[in-house]
């Protein structure tokens, strides 16, 4: 069977979460449309010791092509790339994803973390980048964000109502970077408008 032609995203959206993330995740790829025009690329914080279902329960939840990351694959649009657990993951020029071993050292206690994910698409999309910082513990992904801005990108947080955990979006927010705070509702609707303003 021959896999659908990929049509290279010119716009990203890398998108961390932790505690809470598969309901908030679950939310946000429900509220995009199938042919939703730019690529998302997921870093969750899973346990290493078992296979993720991560990437199989997001794609029985969206009208999006939802996959677990291989290093290699290339960015496309109405697709979603999730990392696999105990791997950082990164882009490189042409919007191809590269994953780490599983002896890469931790950032901010994690593997994957948000970092390595932001700044390489910071790197490669600049004003086309968007970041997306969800419920979760620690501060993982606030440097990322200050990179995503210092390249044009946009960010966006998920508030504290609907955060099962607050720190790692308030982590990002008091960075000062964040240029929207919303509800986890609002957020699919906000990358709709986001996305379609930057078809330039």
């Amino acid at each position: 069977m021959n896999e659908t032609p990929c049509d290279p995203a010119r716009c990203v959206i890398a998108m961390a979460a932790s505690a809470g993330g598969l309901q908030a995740l679950s939310v946000i790829l429900g509220g995009l449309p199938a042919d939703f025009p730019a690529a998302i690329a997921i870093v969750m914080h899973l346990s290493p010791s078992h296979k993720s279902l991560l990437a199989e329960i997001l794609s029985s939840r969206s009208l999006l092509e939802v996959r677990q990351a291989k290093t290699g694959d290339i960015l496309c649009h109405s697709s979603v790339f999730v990392a696999p657990p105990n791997q950082h993951m990164s882009v490189v020029q042409g919007g191809r994803i590269e994953l780490s071993s599983s002896e890469a050292e931790k950032v901010h206690f994690a593997r994957p973390s948000a970092e390595p994910l932001f700044a390489t698409v910071a790197a490669v999309y600049q004003k086309h980048a968007i970041a997306v910082v969800l419920t979760g513990g620690d501060g993982d992904g606030s440097f990322g964000v200050q990179i995503i801005k210092d390249q044009g990108g946009m960010v966006i947080a998920q508030n504290r109502p609907t955060s099962q955990d607050f720190s790692m979006p308030e982590t990002s927010i008091k960075t000062g970077d964040v240029d929207f705070v919303l509800p986890l509702s609002e957020i699919a609707p906000m990358l709709i408008e986001l996305v379609s303003a930057g078809k330039d």
